[in-house]
């Protein structure tokens, strides 16, 4: 058996004993309980290694994984050696830990995740509160012990969910980012944009400093508002930056803005100059791209675009960036997750598609194809219930081939289902 294979297989077998723990990523999270405490305690054990590398923490409903790839973008323009934490992953675990715009190796992956998964084990036979730890207490374990092993000097963590109580909490970014809020995840964060803004800003440490694009809200319900209060309670610096366009560059926007901010509270590229936006270059787009995200691809003559978007103000985005550039309505293979705001989503397509083939992953908690298309067709949509992702595909490019394109939207599982077929098709077609 060749290296590579071998580390392969000690990969899989580390996410084999991972895979016996707690996931809420694949569980229904109305039920969502935890702490930080077991997080707080896997990271003692190894040493806290989230004090040797410096962070930029990063939540928000949507954009917190394109905003951390800009800022460790700039930071490897900088010549900083620069960690990513993000989550979910698309096809392969390495891309939730990535150095210098790379995932890591399968050892090294696989070495991180059997350190936390012994800490894990030592903290469950001496009674204390690792033993509790859950897939992602590890995995984030694990992350903060490879960037620590491996030298990075700065690291932007994405929140998994929420912030407050995230296992990334368990560390304090030099610089917080909350890119903006919506309703997402209501029946673990609330239902209300204010409590949704505390919950998520919650990242912020005592005297620290928050970056934000949260707008102002009504009176009655204002995140923006529930954030100044939040700050001042913590004694902690609140920027607030007027994003406007699309999506995409507003991301980018702030984190030229945290860049700006880095430079001034210090912090120095290789050669000595401030951090500034300037960083943030071609080369930087390109070492920002990120699986999943904002992805184009031609099968048999068809434009595909794949993006998992699955909040409604993300999708809106999405179609008034693409409809202009490409011809007529598009073919949509949708899936979404059972904890999201399903009629907000179904009606931004609303007058704005052809038909929506709805579908379901082999993993992750989501709806039904079946119980998706009931819904979609209450909202006045025409949906096709299609529970292989494959053929719902197919049909899609089929409805698409006289001149029209397919949209693959709503969930990074589906993402991840269909991004090596579309990605074989699309070399096929060239």
């Amino acid at each position: 058996m060749s290296a590579p294979e071998q580390d392969a297989r000690r990969l899989r077998a580390a996410l084999d004993r991972m895979d016996l723990l707690v996931d809420w990523e694949r569980r229904d999270r109305r039920d969502w309980d935890r702490d930080l405490e077991p997080v707080k305690d896997l990271l003692a054990r190894l040493g806290d290694p989230h004090r040797r590398f410096r962070a930029v923490h990063v939540s928000g409903t949507k954009g917190k994984g394109s905003t951390c790839a800009w800022i460790a973008a700039g930071l490897q323009r900088a010549g900083h050696r620069t960690g990513v934490y993000a989550s979910p992953h698309v096809e392969h675990p390495s891309e939730r830990v990535r150095i210098d715009g790379r995932g890591v190796a399968d050892a090294v992956l696989a070495e991180g995740l059997e350190s936390a998964l012994d800490a894990r084990e030592a903290g469950l036979a001496a009674g204390t509160p690792a033993g509790a730890a859950t897939w992602f207490d590890l995995f984030t374990a694990a992350a903060f012990w490879i960037f620590a092993a491996e030298g990075v000097e700065w690291a932007a963590v994405e929140v998994g969910l929420g912030g407050r109580l995230d296992s990334t909490n368990a560390l304090d970014g030099e610089l917080c980012v909350l890119t903006n809020v919506d309703l997402e995840h209501t029946a673990v964060l609330g239902d209300r944009l204010d409590g949704i803004a505390v919950e998520k800003g919650s990242i912020v440490p005592e005297s620290g400093v928050l970056l934000t694009g949260v707008r102002r809200g009504a009176p009655e319900d204002d995140p923006l508002g529930a954030l100044e209060r939040l700050c001042a309670e913590r004694g902690a610096r609140l920027v607030v930056v007027p994003l406007t366009g699309p999506l995409r560059e507003r991301n980018r926007e702030l984190a030229a803005v945290a860049l700006d901010l880095l430079g001034e509270m210090g912090v120095h590229a290789r050669d000595g100059a401030p951090l500034t936006r300037a960083l943030l270059d071609e080369e930087a787009a390109r070492l920002a791209r990120i699986p999943g995200r904002w992805e184009d691809f031609r099968v048999g003559g068809t434009p595909v675009h794949l993006d998992a978007a699955h909040v409604a103000g993300s999708l809106q985005g999405l179609l008034g960036e693409l409809e202009p550039r490409l011809p007529g309505r598009p073919s949509v293979v949708l899936a979404l997750g059972k904890d999201k705001q399903h009629a907000a989503v179904l009606k931004t397509l609303l007058g704005r598609v052809d038909r929506v083939w709805c579908t379901t992953s082999r993993s992750g908690p989501l709806l039904s194809a079946e119980e998706l298309a009931e819904r979609a067709r209450a909202v006045g949509l025409e949906a096709v219930a299609e529970p292989d992702p494959g053929r719902a595909l197919a049909a899609a490019l089929e409805a698409s081939g006289g001149g029209g394109w397919v949209l693959v939207t709503g969930s990074f599982y589906l993402a991840g289902e269909l991004r090596p077929s579309l990605t074989a098709a699309a070399q096929t077609s060239r």
